[in-house]
């Protein structure tokens, strides 16, 4: 009775203080932009300047596409630009009828143009809403939690938001556990992946855990409870239990200066290196941008102390504590400040593969997760799957996912179904083992829950943490990507329940939010949209795909390949070796490497992207007015450029 009081207080006091658009529709507005609105418009600009929301509210359209034309109409009628794609979304919050305009830009603008239209379900039904989103891509990185806590806060006047708050959860029994695989192997089927790692909890145990599918593409070996898969990111969480089992040894402390713990660990701004501390080195709360493009064009054989070289060199884009950015070399420091100050005098990652054996591994019965690649090949293990240019599923080459091992507390772990539930029912027995043997402190195990940064309405990340409330209840998470690997881990604190899901294809990615809206369903008889999201996803996922290819020339032609040098190199990345393979041009780079296609792009620019499965989409635009013959490589905030070498 008293939850159900605090709920309906708290949503009385939303529904109290919440803004409103110009049609009464209530949201929350992205934190540090300013609003302005006129009439029907409503208007977000960020601080930075460069990138703006602007809501239009309209009485009445045809349909989504005259709704965006009306909206562009009022908002900039000189608007041109040439539809990519639109895309469905699925039903939800109210509204119906939502679709995603994509609009084309070219590279050298670092610009995204995007129109979503949503009709309200509310009311009389006539009416719709579209949001105008204008951003440089650096922006729009930076600042994507707030924009997208905006769009999922904006809800059509008088809806109710679902809550399960004092709902009785309903255990997975056979049944309910035979529903939920049932709506993986039917994905899994429409999506092309090859094989599924899955567990289920239910009253703090195991109720299943197991395969679907095969190991590798064309290979009769299933999946089973024992196969490892990559885990990737979900190490993030491994990496702060054993930053908290540290503490708990008062090796470190949550609050002290990361570089008092160890003095090797700086930034390039020195005043972000001083007021950063063990906890935020694995927040994504201190500005440090996700620069990954600097370990995934390393050397997967160094050492890890080039985690703390990489880091010296980069500077945080945002204020500290401001907005969520998600830093994997940060993680990878925090690991290993914690295997030094736990096994000081070896080398940092030697350290941590010992202590992560010793002090996590060992104690909860993860007998075969490791990081020892060289291991995993030799045992039952899945293969890494993409998706290639035809669109059909292919083996992709594992030699990309090798390079995050000097980095490796942030994602290079591997696992199988029955050792990662077994971490999942560490964290649902509040950091004791399955066997509920002491293995973290309570205290340092929920420190780790505790909010450090907003990544969405009611969604906050700890420390290598996800903590989600938007239905009233904690769904507590993190998932994991790296090339041909996706992964997720979902349980419910209070009720004790839980989900784990590894899979080996980059479209198994499209898998994790339909399955934990799913479980949802399942255990509070939430409303039916599991279903409907996955369906939605793996059709826009195809439609991604057709138009990819579609912009894409092959073979690529000869005038193309010729204005390439022989060879390029970065300061930051190393060096790209041009060749041509049986008539496909494929660029070499110095730990992996890929075929790849000619795309003209709209401002008369040509650009070479990568399209082997796993790699696909990595955009190379050549600089057809620099010196010398240049490669432009960007992520969303940052730009390397590849120079020609001339032959020695």
């Amino acid at each position: 009775m008293r939850r159900l009081l605090i709920t309906a207080l708290l949503a009385a006091a939303f529904a109290a203080n919440a803004d409103t658009t110009s049609a009464g529709h209530s949201y929350s507005p992205p934190e540090a932009f300013t609003a302005s609105s006129t009439g029907n418009l409503l208007t977000f600009t960020a601080p930075e300047g460069d990138a703006t929301i602007t809501v239009v509210d309209l009485a009445g359209a045809r349909d989504a596409a005259d709704a965006v034309a009306q909206a562009w109409q009022l908002v900039d009628p000189g608007f041109k630009r040439t539809l990519r794609l639109a895309t469905p979304r699925p039903a939800r919050n109210g509204w119906v009828d939502q679709q995603v305009f994509d609009y084309e830009t070219s590279p050298n603008e670092k610009l995204t143009l995007q129109a979503i239209v949503r009709r309200s379900s509310t009311g009389d039904g006539k009416a719709w809403s579209v949001l105008l989103l204008q951003a440089a891509d650096a922006t729009l990185e930076k600042r994507g939690a707030p924009i997208g806590k905006f769009f999922a806060s904006l809800r059509p006047q008088g809806y109710q938001r679902e809550s399960f708050a004092g709902r009785t959860a309903r255990p997975l029994t056979p049944e309910r556990v035979e529903q939920l695989k049932a709506f993986v192997a039917d994905g899994m089927k429409q999506l092309g992946v090859p094989g599924v790692g899955l567990s289920f909890i239910s009253d703090r145990q195991v109720v299943w855990a197991g395969g679907l599918g095969v190991r590798e593409l064309g290979k009769p070996a299933p999946v089973d409870a024992d196969t490892l898969f990559m885990a990737a990111s979900n190490t993030k969480a491994m990496t702060t239990a054993l930053l908290a089992r540290a503490v708990d040894a008062g090796k470190l402390r949550w609050d002290q200066p990361a570089a008092e713990a160890y003095p090797g660990f700086r930034l390039a701004d020195a005043d972000v290196t001083k007021s950063v501390q063990i906890r935020h080195l694995v927040c994504a709360c201190t500005g440090m941008p996700r620069q990954d493009l600097d370990w995934i064009f390393a050397d997967g054989k160094a050492p890890a102390r080039t985690t703390f070289d990489q880091l010296a060199t980069m500077k945080p884009t945002s204020k500290f504590g401001e907005v969520f950015q998600y830093s994997n070399l940060m993680v990878g420091a925090g690991g290993f400040i914690a295997a030094a100050a736990l096994k000081p005098g070896k080398e940092v990652g030697a350290a941590y593969d010992e202590a992560m054996q010793e002090l996590l591994f060992g104690p909860l019965g993860m007998k075969n997760t490791t990081f020892d690649y060289a291991k995993v090949m030799r045992g039952n293990h899945a293969m890494p799957h993409g998706d290639a240019v035809d669109g059909s599923t292919r083996r992709a080459s594992m030699d990309l996912n090798y390079t995050i091992l000097p980095a490796r507390p942030a994602g290079a772990v591997w696992t199988s179904p029955n050792d990662f539930s077994r971490f999942v029912l560490m964290e649902l027995n509040k950091g004791r083992t399955p066997e509920g043997r002491p293995l973290i402190g309570e205290a340092n195990w929920a420190e780790r829950y505790k909010p450090q940064v907003m990544v969405g309405e009611d969604i906050t990340y700890g420390m290598g943490l996800i903590v989600d409330t938007q239905y009233g209840i904690t769904v507590a998470s993190h998932g994991g990507d790296m090339l041909g690997f996706h992964s997720n881990m979902i349980w419910l604190p209070e009720y004790g329940i839980g989900v784990t899901i590894l899979t080996n294809s980059d479209a198994g990615v499209l898998l994790r939010g339909p399955l934990q809206r799913k479980l949802l369903e399942v255990v509070f008889d939430g409303r039916p949209e599991a279903d409907d999201r996955l369906k939605v996803s793996i059709a826009n996922h195809q439609a991604e795909l057709a138009k990819f290819r579609e912009r894409l020339t092959l073979p690529v032609p000869a005038a193309a390949a010729k204005a390439l040098a022989a060879r390029y190199a970065s300061p930051e990345l190393g060096h790209v070796k041009v060749s041509r393979q049986a008539g496909k041009l494929r660029f070499q780079f110095d730990h992996w490497n890929s075929e790849v296609a000619l795309r003209q792009n709209e401002d008369g620019t040509q650009s070479y992207m990568t399209i082997d499965p796993g790699v696909a989409g990595i955009e190379f635009v050549r600089d057809d007015k620099a010196d010398q013959p240049t490669l432009v490589l960007r992520d969303s905030q940052h730009e390397y450029r590849f120079v020609a070498v001339k032959p020695s």
